[in-house]
């Protein structure tokens, strides 16, 4: 599969259909932090507090994701998704002070 550093762009769909067109079954390894955090917070590049290994954040919005999945539903069976890197910051504070309450100790 050809592939492109996202600070070059996204592979276009003639490129995926191409990959798609060789494979009857595919299965898609998805790390969420390849979307803007700016559109999806909860990637790793959206919580200020971390310090990365210096690379950037994403750049990808969600509508570009849903074409390529829905290209990939259409022209190939999905036998398999991973979805990485997903970190949700709101729900682990949430949880931190939620956990003050009786009702949510055991």
């Amino acid at each position: 599969m050809p592939f492109k550093v996202q600070t070059d762009g996204i592979l276009s769909p003639k490129i995926i259909s191409a990959f798609l067109k060789k494979h009857a079954q595919v299965l898609v390894h998805l790390d969420i932090d390849v979307l803007s955090p700016h559109v999806f917070p909860n990637t790793y590049f959206a919580n200020p507090e971390l310090v990365g290994d210096g690379s950037g954040g994403g750049i990808m919005e969600m509508a570009q994701l849903h074409r390529i999945l829905a290209l990939i539903n259409r022209e190939a069976q999905l036998c398999g998704l991973t979805i990485a890197e997903h970190l949700p910051f709101e729900e682990y504070q949430l949880q931190q002070t939620l956990k003050v309450l009786d009702i949510f100790t055991v």
